[in-house]
């Protein structure tokens, strides 16, 4: 059998250039797609209900990555076998791994995530690298938190570099985009939230916390700016300001370190006996 060729060969094609557009937010916004790009994210959009619209593929990669193809068309997207140079102009990565997909915005509304009562959420403030926004979400995921809320101040969440960062996380659970600190707070409150406010000046100990039995509630975890943490008025917002315990000499722990710490803190308390999850609870 002779070997397969692209079909898209040119990268100065229409539509080569109208997915790379996609790397810059103003035409994110306006078409309302978004790159996902390597076989993780491009097999987490692929069985994330009416997602992928689109996706890129070098003759290897689709080889090698058979079955996500196949996920992808069975999803309803339309697949381009395409050259190495086509993909790589699309990619924003430095290394391309052969396989781009074009994806519909997935955020969820914030009033929707209210409805369904939420037990641990994690909101974003200040954020503003999206490295470390998609690294928080894929640690809320983890911890399972069952909601993350990016702000208006913080990054956008279909940066390309947030993506990457999610690992595919950002297909797994609701994520708000877009909602100001103050109502992001009220209305988590208003159905029963405690809002917890991370900052590594608070006046209190995450272990103190713990020791109390304070944490076993419906929680939300504010989490600011790396290099400057929260403001004063966001932090006066919460129910308390908690700082992770440095037991050690090291100045300070990174943001995604320090949220992941906090979202596992909740979500142990939650799961032990008397908790909001109870592993008693049905």
């Amino acid at each position: 059998m002779p070997p397969v060729a692209p079909e898209l060969i040119s990268p100065r094609s229409p539509r080569v250039s109208a997915a790379r557009r996609l790397a810059k937010r103003n035409f994110r916004g306006k078409e309302r797609l978004f790159l996902a790009e390597g076989p993780q994210a491009v097999r987490e959009a692929a069985g994330h209900r009416d997602t992928i619209v689109e996706l890129f593929a070098t003759v290897e990669a689709a080889e090698r990555h058979a079955d996500i193809i196949g996920e992808a068309r069975a999803a309803g997207a339309r697949v381009h076998l395409a050259s190495e140079q086509v993909v790589a102009e699309i990619s924003t990565t430095v290394t391309p791994q052969g396989l781009v997909g074009i994806c519909r915005f997935v955020d969820t509304p914030f009033a929707q995530i209210l409805a369904a009562r939420p037990k641990l959420v994690a909101v974003l403030a200040h954020v503003r690298d999206p490295g470390n926004a998609g690294t928080v979400l894929r640690c809320a995921d983890a911890a399972g938190a069952e909601a993350v809320v990016l702000t208006d101040a913080s990054v956008d969440l279909y940066n390309p570099k947030a993506v990457r960062a999610s690992v595919g996380s950002l297909f797994h659970l609701p994520v708000a985009v877009g909602v100001p600190v103050e109502e992001a707070v009220a209305g988590l409150k208003g159905v029963g939230v405690r809002i917890l406010a991370a900052d590594g000046a608070g006046t209190d100990d995450l272990d103190d916390e713990l020791d109390k039995g304070t944490m076993g509630g419906p929680t939300a975890w504010v989490f600011g700016n790396e290099a400057w943490g929260l403001p004063e008025e966001t932090r006066a917002l919460a129910d308390a300001v908690v700082r992770v315990p440095i037991h050690g000499k090291a100045e300070s722990l990174n943001l995604a370190t320090a949220a992941a710490v906090c979202l596992y803190a909740s979500a142990r308390a939650q799961r032990a006996a008397g908790g909001c999850r109870s592993v008693t609870a049905s």
